[in-house]
């Protein structure tokens, strides 16, 4: 039987869940749908064979024809939405950040851990990312050897107005944190942040130079640059005892002209994830009929969130700034 799922919030990326649970993922239709803005939330519905557009988004999530929730409205509604999946007993995917601050992001994990099941999803899809996922059991394999550092790079082409270095910590370099702690297998333990002086002045994407350490002894070495220019580009390179790991961006042409040969950068991030978001609806949606959890959990919210935090303590002050979390309920271990 196919799960109904409602969806919160149909900008960029909600209409994107949308069409890929409509028409990509066997196993899905798509319940209802809420938006701020009714009539983009009527033109998805229309879109996407949605049998339901609601105008109050905790009614959507309390209907009896919804069996599960995905949340992709603006960030600082996360928490609240994500509390009332819990408290309805349905499967939540909900997209990054879990909440704006690891106070917050705690009383989810409360809150889920008092239900007893998992139930929240958080949309980290790099891990479901087959490139990723190639580098992570190439490690596995012991081939390489231990793990000893993890580079990663994160461009966009350019910053918004409102966009600023705190931003690049807590907004980009998430996704780094998080797919750093599962690559490794292990907690972030201590953060550096640094600014390099701005060739442009006060560009509000200028970038950031971050340093991690784990738990386990390895480095994480994070450049986040929003005014990059010349496109979306995502590196890393895992380096272990006896050789590396790089990533490679999927490649489906090569042009030759005017006596250059070269690909093209995507202008953000949906087409070089394209694999990832469509493998992680298909993984929570298999979780909710087998009656298990996929992808990033609650914990994994909160700890990226920590992350931040620390990171922004780092940016401000200038100094290394230690990782500290709070004891991992038994739920996530």
């Amino acid at each position: 039987m196919s799960v109904r799922v409602g969806i919160i919030g149909v900008g960029v990326m909600g209409s994107d869940h949308a069409r890929i649970l409509a028409t990509q993922v066997p196993g899905a239709t798509i319940g209802a749908i809420y938006d701020a803005d009714p009539a983009r939330a009527r033109s998805i519905a229309d879109e996407t064979g949605a049998a339901k557009v609601f105008a109050d988004a905790v009614a959507l999530i309390q209907d009896a024809a919804v069996d599960a929730v995905l949340v992709a409205s603006p960030d600082q509604t996360h928490k609240d939405l994500t509390l009332a999946a819990i408290a309805a007993g349905k499967p939540v995917l909900c997209e990054k950040p879990l909440a704006p601050t690891p106070g917050e992001c705690l009383e989810v994990l409360a809150a889920e851990a008092k239900s007893g099941r998992r139930l929240v999803q958080i949309g980290y899809m790099r891990r479901f990312d087959p490139s990723y996922a190639e580098m992570k059991a190439g490690l596995r394999s012991g081939r390489l050897g231990s793990a000893l550092m993890f580079h990663c790079i994160h461009r966009n082409v350019a910053a918004p107005s409102w966009f600023d270095s705190k931003m690049a910590v807590s907004n980009s370099a998430v996704h780094e944190f998080d797919i750093a702690r599962w690559m490794l297998d292990a907690e972030l333990t201590g953060i550096s942040v640094f600014r390099p002086k701005p060739a442009k002045g006060s560009s509000p994407g200028a970038p950031v130079y971050l340093v991690l350490e784990s738990a386990t002894g390895q480095l994480v070495t994070i450049e986040v640059f929003n005014d990059a220019a010349y496109g979306y580009d995502v590196r890393g390179e895992l380096v272990c005892e006896k050789g590396t790991i790089a990533l490679r961006a999927p490649l489906r042409t090569e042009t030759n002209a005017e006596l250059i040969q070269g690909t093209a950068y995507p202008v953000d991030w949906r087409p070089r994830f394209a694999d990832a978001y469509r493998l992680q609806a298909q993984a929570w949606i298999n979780s909710i009929g087998h009656g298990g959890s996929a992808g990033a959990s609650a914990w994994d919210g909160y700890a990226a969130s920590a992350v931040a935090e620390a990171g922004l303590l780092s940016l401000a002050e200038g100094r290394r700034v230690a990782i500290e979390l709070a004891d991992q309920p038994a739920l996530y271990r």
